[in-house]
């Protein structure tokens, strides 16, 4: 394989395969997790060019934070930080208890060794969480303070909310409170409710030490995110890892971090549906509007990407999306979203999707509309690959076959930039499909083992066979690797890796269940092997 080529599959993976790369792995111990009735497992991201871990952003596995840690632009930006990722799937605590603090630590210590990036166990964290985990970010914050460098809820909680998205009452913090640490708390507008707000704006009033970000996600609802966002957490990311580390941190200790003083920082008018700003932005010392409700940001130039963010929105006609599925119009059923039956094509994976503005009076297609932006539909989180504009297929990945949440559960978006007429717009599908597939004649997987391999081999073909002759797929479980098109192709491996390192390689089928062929599903066959230095 000719470099170049190699080169172009590194640099855009998230093109080309289901997921970016997630080097390393380790069961969590001390939790069973309630979907798979076992122990939830860790995944491992360090940046290629790391070397010395500053920081690790921790998320759980709910539904936006796989998408924002695997997104390339926001990988980018950790890369130049030197924050390292980790995915926890199943989640070991939504809400996040005190009790789990120990389970964290254990995880870091497993990560560390198995690496050889030791620092790991002593390295700071900011936590991120969505929805029904967007409690646990703040706890743990309330219960880690002096490791937290800030925190990331999603489309998510106040802080000590009455309102949690897991239903759950937050935990005791007794004492507690989030003095120093930079929150970012983001709502979409379609989820701006003052029940939601409110909280928010009560405990940094009640908390003035607490340098909170309260962040209206504009032109967008509960379960996207959008570049324009990605964006936005980056950059209030390197301005808490600057504000928080030191210059020099020690890699067999814990860093002492540096408290942010919220006086220090800026003000902007808090987000009203189609008003314009009531205040100017300004220092916090000279903000002349009413600073309870008053966006915090570390600085101008984030009160202004702020701003600018909100001006996009602001003002504009609303549009509806809607799903066509076999030319027919789906509705949209509830909070959920459209709902999608699945009928696969002929190879039993692949199906037809597209979608269309429509009148939310009649739900027919909006024929006067003539749009400028195209509606793209991507994927949010789930077993599923995008092929084209209207083609998808089911594609499992590291999250594995057995939760019997997850494992089978697709989301989609159907997503529209806006216009200087139109603003954004945003709907959501979810489905499942049957897993494992059982109708029809039994198959296996022929797998054969894989030899370890030096670590200056950039790639290999995989060879897998089912003995009822359909095409089988794999995934890479963890390892500095990606599959494009049968071929393995290796990435690079972080100067301080631990070596040998493991690449798990798992081979599926699917199987189907059309009107002309009933196969069932293939018992997945796991092949380790590892690379040596």
């Amino acid at each position: 394989m000719k470099k170049g080529f190699f080169l172009i599959l590194f640099i855009l993976p998230s093109l080309l395969s289901l997921a970016a790369e997630w080097q390393w792995s380790v069961p969590v111990n001390g939790s069973i997790s309630t979907e798979t009735g076992e122990r939830p497992t860790a995944f491992l991201w360090i940046p290629p060019n790391c070397k010395q871990v500053k920081g690790v952003i921790i998320g759980q596995h709910n539904m936006l934070e796989e998408g924002i840690l695997e997104h390339p632009a926001f990988r980018k930006n950790l890369s130049d930080l030197g924050i390292a990722e980790i995915w926890i799937t199943p989640s070991v605590d939504m809400v996040f208890q005190s009790s789990s603090a120990a389970i964290f630590d254990g995880m870091l210590k497993d990560l560390a060794e198995i690496s050889g990036y030791s620092e790991l166990a002593f390295s700071p964290v900011i936590p991120i969480g969505h929805s029904a985990a967007a409690s646990y970010p703040w706890n743990y914050a309330a219960f880690n303070p002096e490791r937290t460098i800030a925190v990331l809820s999603i489309h998510g909680d106040a802080p000590l909310t009455n309102m949690t998205g897991s239903g759950r009452p937050n935990p005791d913090w007794g004492k507690r409170n989030l003095n120093g640490i930079p929150g970012l708390f983001v709502m979409g507008e379609e989820e701006w409710l003052e029940g939601r707000i409110a909280p928010a704006m009560k405990y940094r009033n009640d908390n003035p030490n607490t340098p909170l970000a309260i962040f209206c996600d504009a032109g967008h609802g509960h379960f996207d995110f959008s570049d324009d966002l990605i964006s936005y957490i980056n950059l209030f990311i390197a301005k808490a890892v600057k504000a928080r580390l030191p210059e020099k941190q020690p890699i067999d200790t814990f860093s002492i971090l540096k408290p942010v003083n919220p006086e220090a920082g800026w003000l902007t008018d808090r987000w009203r549906n189609n008003e314009l700003p009531h205040w100017e932005s300004a220092p916090v010392k000279k903000y002349k509007g009413n600073k309870a409700e008053a966006g915090w940001a570390f600085d101008h130039q984030m009160a202004s990407a702020t701003e600018k963010f909100y001006a996009k929105a602001r003002g504009k006609i609303r549009r509806t999306i809607g799903f066509v599925q076999n030319g027919k119009a789906m509705p949209v059923a509830d909070f959920v979203g459209a709902r999608l039956n699945f009928k696969p094509l002929a190879d039993g994976i692949s199906f037809h999707l597209s979608a269309v503005n429509i009148n939310p009076a009649t739900g027919n297609r909006d024929s006067s509309y003539r749009p400028v932006e195209k509606i793209v539909i991507s994927r949010i989180c789930g077993p599923v690959k995008k092929i084209n504009d209207s083609t998808f297929k089911a594609a499992f990945y590291r999250m594995g076959f057995n939760n019997k949440k997850r494992s089978n559960d697709i989301w989609l978006m159907a997503s529209q930039k806006g216009d200087a007429k139109y603003r954004s717009a945003v709907q959501q599908l979810g489905f499942k499909i049957p897993l494992p597939n059982l109708k029809g004649e039994p198959q296996k997987i022929n797998f054969p083992a894989i030899a370890n391999l030096q670590k200056n081999i950039k790639s290999f073909s995989l060879n897998a066979k089912s003995d009822a002759g359909l095409p089988v797929s794999y995934y890479i479980k963890e390892g500095p690797a990606e599959i494009t098109d049968n071929i393995l192709l290796f990435t690079p491996v972080p100067p301080r890796s631990k070596f040998p390192v493991k690449v798990t390689v798992v081979a599926w089928q699917y199987g189907c269940d059309t009107p002309n062929k009933k196969i069932q599903s293939a018992v997945p066959v796991e092949r380790t092997f590892w690379i040596t230095n």
